[in-house]
């Protein structure tokens, strides 16, 4: 069988993430990495055993034997990036946001519509059975008649004001933070899951830590502390969003993203209530599903090949008991796009479509509409 040539742009956290999810595969090969100046790609070649490195993104995607970009760089490079590997005739898989703003990413999925590539973005929660088996029952009226979706996303990496990251300087990630970074994965989910499109929003911000401490010179994801020179900036994005939100159906529902929430590190939860019962799923503990019934007890369901739904099964690779976990998901989701690659068959709809990517980039648009007018926005898609 043939590998498929693929390489990584941007090795940072998500990007060595896609790069462990990939070669776990077997039959895709990493054979470029492009970073910013060509010292820095050396060293991260040398370090994950890349054979080639690119110290810019045009001589990268000008070699011909690369078939597929991962683009793993920061927020505010992936339009021009994600641009020019679809005019370069690559195949595409982004990180999210899939960019700074709506009307770069209508410009990208209809770019990517008119051709024969694969393209897609790593919402990898999508790829948890339970997940799946979740919005299997969903689509089975096994909860009934959706009413109340409620969601959120909290984390607890930035709770001090000495934890500082580029997410946080609007030119590198936007005018929003946490509805940006970890909001779209909330309502990507919600509305993959439940199959509703949010129709209109209210939305309430807060700047909890109004000044922070930045380390002088860079620092990746996830990293704090006081140690070297730092200096106190002031902070333009939100630390906290909660919103208000209508279903295209009628149904109502609220969902919070925040990244000052202590002891939540990486706490992604969904709870949908129906008219015949209620169903929850935490990605902290993404074994087990949680269901609730008004006349008989309530049950939690675990992963177990034996018990889940069949549109589940593909997810699941190990034994009940086994659990498969956040890397596994990604694993997933690199499978599902591949597959469509190799075998030149149609993209799961378990991985995001650029025009997925754009609705939710009008969702965050329309989250900033309502904050500052105060009242409820409709979500269009042009």
């Amino acid at each position: 069988m043939r590998k498929i040539k693929a390489a990584i742009i941007g090795a940072g956290f998500i990007g060595k993430a896609h790069i462990e999810a990939i070669r776990r595969l077997g039959y895709v090969d990493i054979v470029a990495v492009g970073q910013n100046g060509q010292d820095k790609a050396d060293e991260y070649a040398r370090v994950l055993k890349i054979p080639k490195a690119y110290g810019n993104v045009e001589d990268l995607l000008k070699d011909p034997e690369i078939e597929v970009i991962h683009n793993c760089t920061p927020n505010h490079l992936h339009f021009e990036i994600n641009k020019q590997a679809l005019l370069h005739g690559k195949h595409l898989l982004s990180e999210k946001p899939l960019t700074l703003r709506a009307s770069e990413a209508k410009e990208l999925y209809e770019l990517a519509a008119g051709r024969s590539l694969v393209t897609g973005i790593n919402f990898n929660y999508r790829q948890f059975p339970m997940v799946q088996h979740l919005k299997s029952m969903v689509k089975d009226q096994d909860l009934g008649e959706l009413h109340t979706i409620r969601g959120s996303y909290l984390q607890d990496w930035l709770l001090y004001n000495t934890d500082y990251n580029w997410r946080m300087e609007p030119e590198y990630g936007g005018e929003t933070r946490a509805i940006s970074d970890i909001g779209s994965h909330l309502f990507d989910l919600v509305q993959y899951v439940t199959g509703l499109r949010i129709a209109e929003v209210f939305a309430d911000i807060s700047i909890v830590i109004p000044q922070r401490y930045k380390a002088v010179g860079s620092r990746e994801s996830f990293q704090s502390g006081t140690d070297g020179d730092m200096e106190l900036v002031n902070m333009t994005t939100e630390d906290y969003c909660s919103v208000l939100v209508k279903f295209e159906n009628g149904a109502r529902g609220v969902l919070t993203v925040s990244q000052v929430s202590a002891g939540k590190k990486n706490a992604l939860e969904l709870n949908l209530d129906g008219s015949q019962a209620s169903g929850s799923w935490k990605q902290e503990e993404p074994f087990k599903l949680l269901m609730g019934y008004r006349d008989k007890p309530g049950e939690t369901v675990l992963r177990d090949p034996k018990q889940l739904k069949k549109e589940a099964l593909p997810f699941m690779h190990y034994p009940g008991g086994h659990e498969e976990g956040w890397t596994d998901s990604l694993k997933n989701m690199m499978h599902h796009y591949y597959q469509a690659i190799v075998n030149g068959e149609p993209l799961s709809d378990s991985v995001a479509t650029f025009r997925e990517g754009y609705q939710v980039m009008t969702i965050n648009d329309a989250i900033l509409r309502s904050v500052k007018s105060g009242t409820w926005e409709k979500i269009s898609i042009g």
